[in-house]
Parts: C-alpha cells; sequence; structure tokens
C-alpha cells in the first residue's frame, strides 16, 4: 500500500457518442441516447463525465471535426447544464475542444498528449481548462502493429514527464495537468501489465494520474470466448488505486462506486493496525 492512501479516486463516466467504439459503439451514437446515459452515469455516482464523438479503438478511422463537433457538443452542454459533475471532452482537435469548452467542459482528454494539433495547448492554457496527457505509440490507425519498447515504463514515464513540461512551457498550470499511461494504446498486453504493475512509478512526478482500462484487449485476451470483462476490470483498477491511480475511466459507474468503497476503507487502515 503506498503512504498516506486513502482518498477516494475519482470516478470518470465513459459516454461514447460514436457508432464504433470498441466496447459501447453505436448504444450512444445518437443525442438523447447519450442524454439517456449521462443521466444513468450520474445516477451512478459520476464524478466525471468524459464524453467523446472520435473513436480511438486500434484501428478506427479519422471523421470530420464538423462530425465530431455535432456529437459531442449537445451532449456536452446537457451534462454542464443539468448535473453537478465535471465534464472532460476526449478529442485530439483544438477546434473541437474550443466547442467543448464553450458548451461547458472543463477538462480536455487528449490522448495524443497535446501533440497532434499545436494549437491545443495555447487553448488550454487561455481557457484555463485541465488537461489529460496520455500516452500513445503510433496513431489509432497503427498503434497495434507490432509495439516494441526497451523498457515500457520507463519510456511511457519519460513522455508523460516531458510532455507535462511542454504543457506548462505553453502556459497551463502545473495543477491543470492530469497524466495517463495510455493502456491499450501501442502496446501489447504484456506491456499494459508491466505498467499496471508498476504504477506507482507514474506517480513520482507528483501529477494526478488517470487510468483507462474498462474491459479493455487486455482483459478480453485472458479468456478463450466473451466472458465478462467486468470482473477484472474491477480489480485491476483496484490494483491501480492502490498503487496510488486518482482517477479511473470506466465503463461501469455504480460497479465501481461500490468496489472503490472497499478499496478506499482499506488504505485508510494503517499498516499493522489492530481494529
Amino acid at each position: 500500500m503506498r503512504a498516506g492512501a486513502g482518498k477516494h479516486p475519482r470516478i470518470m463516466g465513459i459516454v461514447n457518442v460514436t457508432p464504433d467504439s470498441f466496447y459501447d459503439g453505436g448504444r450512444y451514437a445518437d443525442t438523447e441516447s447519450a442524454k439517456e446515459h449521462v443521466r444513468r452515469l450520474c445516477a451512478d455516482g459520476a464524478d466525471i463525465l468524459d464524453i467523446g464523438g472520435e473513436s480511438s479503438r486500434p484501428g478506427a478511422k479519422r471523421i470530420s471535426e464538423q462530425e465530431e463537433l455535432d456529437r459531442v457538443c449537445p451532449v456536452i452542454e446537457y451534462a454542464a447544464r443539468n448535473f453537478a459533475v465535471d465534464v472532460s471532452v476526449d478529442t485530439c482537435r483544438a477546434k473541437v475542444a474550443a466547442g467543448a469548452l464553450g458548451a461547458g467542459a472543463a477538462i480536455i482528454n487528449d490522448i495524443s498528449a497535446l501533440g497532434l494539433d499545436a494549437e491545443m495547448a495555447p487553448l488550454a492554457a487561455r481557457a484555463g481548462a485541465s488537461v489529460v496527457l496520455m500516452h500513445m505509440k503510433g496513431a489509432p490507425e497503427t498503434m497495434q502493429d507490432d509495439p516494441v519498447y526497451g523498457d515500457v515504463v520507463a519510456e511511457v514515464a519519460a513522455f508523460l514527464e516531458a510532455r507535462a513540461e511542454h504543457a506548462m512551457r505553453a502556459g497551463i498550470a502545473r495543477e491543470q495537468i492530469i497524466i495517463d499511461p495510455g493502456i491499450g494504446f501501442g502496446k501489447t498486453m504484456e506491456h499494459n501489465y508491466a505498467i499496471i504493475r508498476n504504477m506507482e512509478r507514474f506517480k513520482r512526478p507528483g501529477y494526478p494520474l488517470l487510468v483507462g482500462l474498462s474491459r479493455k484487449s487486455l482483459i478480453g485476451r485472458l479468456y478463450g470466448d466473451e466472458s465478462d470483462r467486468l470482473p477484472a476490470t474491477i480489480a485491476l483498477n483496484a490494483i491501480a488505486v492502490m498503487a496510488g491511480a486518482d482517477i479511473i475511466r470506466v465503463h461501469d459507474v455504480r460497479e465501481h462506486r461500490l468496489a472503490m468503497e472497499a478499496v478506499t476503507m482499506l488504505l485508510r487502515v494503517p499498516d499493522g493496525s489492530l481494529i
């Protein structure tokens, strides 16, 4: 257990307003279905909603900026106006982020760590928005084509620290920066488990740490059939939180909220104490 633990992790509920996301593609592709999903996630106890309009699954194809804006902005505006929850936009395009911030988002979740659009960092700095900087090797279209690392943990950690420095040079306040090692983005199953096993390494720079592993292939590949991925998702998120994760990005908010109550209680008990 990490020292000083005991703070309840923030639960980020996923809202994919897309037809092709890996787990829930098409379920909430229209605005009304997405709004209903927002209501459900908030009722289930989400602290943050992460709303995205373009799939970043392996092999995903790009859509136009306008289509992405049309998908996310009505849902973001609805969530921000009607619920006491922080709203994040999952995008790597500055134009989309600007529209989302105008609609009420406060966080930019950028899978490229501000690297794909040169206007993203200045936009976030001007707006005072929080940013999630995620590690991805390559692009969604090609990221799973035989990714190779010398030391995946060291390389991902160094990348995130460098991108955080870049963000601060662009004028983004340190306290607005969140880092994400990018489980499933340009990594083999073994790479992903190495990152989870060494999660404490990503806490050393002192930035809040987000982990997004919900129902991903690092779980699916453990099974020979379409077994339920939720139990292993909760187990791995519990391990990540015990190692210091501050935010967990999940599809199943209620189940994680209940599980994290137990994890948080465990972390609050001092080592060696008797109750």
